[in-house]
């Protein structure tokens, strides 16, 4: 059994005792931010941990803000996890500003319930706020086996984290891996059985039709023009983010109803190719800094943890020439002539004499190595088929493609 956790968030507008609840918590946060920061400029040689925060701002805290208590330590566990992660990116060697927020927000793990479709919040110690609750958030909420663990409340919005005890799909019980290779413009997904295509062409005409829907903007108030590119950079992140869930969900469904684990190859950093000066294009930097390759692997993670499906990220050194080894012999394939846009996006193997996809090959080699965590590299990949001399070795994985952007997940009726 293992915790899985995820957030229910439905849209709010705090009434004005609530704003100024919210207000409170904020100066709260800010000032253990300030104490926190002091203590390190005393000559302490650390980030203070959240007991010895609590010793040096709570009897402040209560004394200034007054209040419901429980508030006060939940500002100071707020406060402790900024200094950490402050701390934690100064050890990494990136340059912090001094934190601090601005705008009002609320989050509390005391003191609230949920009754009748509205939850309850403390506004003072003998006042009380109740919250409506949405259709939604009562339909998820309905399930005896979710738990809700804490709110978050700003200025917009209202999120709920709840969790639940999932039975996660044990080592031995693993019968396979799906491999996914990640590109700009598609999603490959699979193994030697199968790979799936997934095309991502809307999310690339998404970010380039926001790009230039703010280009043709002309304000000289750079407020203006920030406000503007504010504003269709959440409708583009959202647009794409509901296009990315339905890929995700049915990515995860399937590998639970097959019992395969997850692997993904490890690419963080890979933006520092794409920098001005590097001889590149504005536009083709552009649309490879516009790639959601984090957002995907962040779906599929939380919603593969809370179906109990086990998801691998490969080092490096494990996934070093995925794209250019052949996945049946190992050996290093041949780039086409340039010009030869019949074999586009393929890769020619000496030794095979075949052509091979390159996103095809490249998720089939990530599924094979990620098999042999689990010890069973005996069973899966056609490198391991053709070493033994297994007559199967000349079949094709069954490739199926699937747009994106008509990709519908539909219920089946009882």
């Amino acid at each position: 059994m293992a915790l899985a956790r995820k957030a229910i968030k439905q849209c709010y507008r705090p009434s004005a005792q609530m704003l100024s609840v919210m207000e409170s918590f904020r100066q709260m946060t800010n000032d253990c931010i300030r104490i926190g920061m002091d203590f390190e400029k005393s000559g302490e040689s650390m980030t203070p941990s959240m007991k010895k925060l609590s010793l040096l701002a709570y009897r402040e805290l209560r004394t200034r803000y007054g209040g419901y208590s429980h508030y006060a330590l939940c500002a100071i566990s707020k406060a402790a996890g900024i200094l950490s992660a402050r701390r934690k990116s100064i050890r990494r060697g990136i340059q912090t500003r001094t934190p601090y927020s601005s705008a009002p927000f609320l989050v509390s793990c005391y003191g609230f319930k949920i009754e009748e479709g509205n939850l309850i919040i403390h506004l003072d110690v003998d006042k009380f706020e109740s919250i409506p609750l949405n259709s939604h958030t009562r339909a998820l909420l309905s399930d005896s086996s979710l738990r809700v663990r804490s709110f978050t409340l700003n200025e917009r919005c209202l999120s709920l984290c709840v969790s639940q005890d999932v039975v996660e799909i044990s080592k031995e019980d693993v019968a396979g891996v799906v491999g996914i290779d990640r590109n700009l413009r598609n999603l490959t997904v699979g193994n030697a059985a199968q790979v799936t295509y997934y095309d991502m062409t809307k999310l690339v005409q998404i970010a380039e039709n926001t790009r230039s829907i703010i280009r043709s903007f002309r304000r000289a108030d750079a407020r203006i023009g920030s406000t503007i590119a504010s504003k269709y950079g959440k409708r583009k992140s959202g647009r794409r983010k509901q296009l990315l869930n339905l890929v995700s969900k049915k990515i995860v469904q399937n590998a639970k109803a097959g019992k395969q684990a997850i692997v993904f190859e490890e690419i963080k950093g890979i933006q520092k190719m794409y920098r001005k000066g590097n001889g590149q294009g504005r536009s083709f930097r552009g649309r490879m800094n516009s790639w959601p390759y984090c957002e995907i692997k962040r779906q599929i993670e939380y919603k593969a943890a809370w179906e109990g499906v086990p998801v691998i990220t490969l080092t490096r050194g494990e996934t070093r020439g995925t794209t250019m080894d052949c996945p049946r012999c190992g050996e290093r394939l041949q780039v086409p002539i340039r010009g030869d846009m019949e074999h586009y996006r393929q890769l020619w193997c000496e030794v095979c004499k075949r052509w091979w996809d390159r996103d095809v090959a490249a998720v089939l080699n990530i599924s094979r190595r990620g098999w042999l965590r689990f010890d069973h590299s005996s069973k899966e990949g056609e490198a391991e088929e053709a070493v033994k001399g297994n007559a199967e070795h000349e079949r094709e994985p069954l490739i199926l493609r699937v747009d994106v952007s008509k990709l519908r997940l539909t219920r089946e009726t009882k």
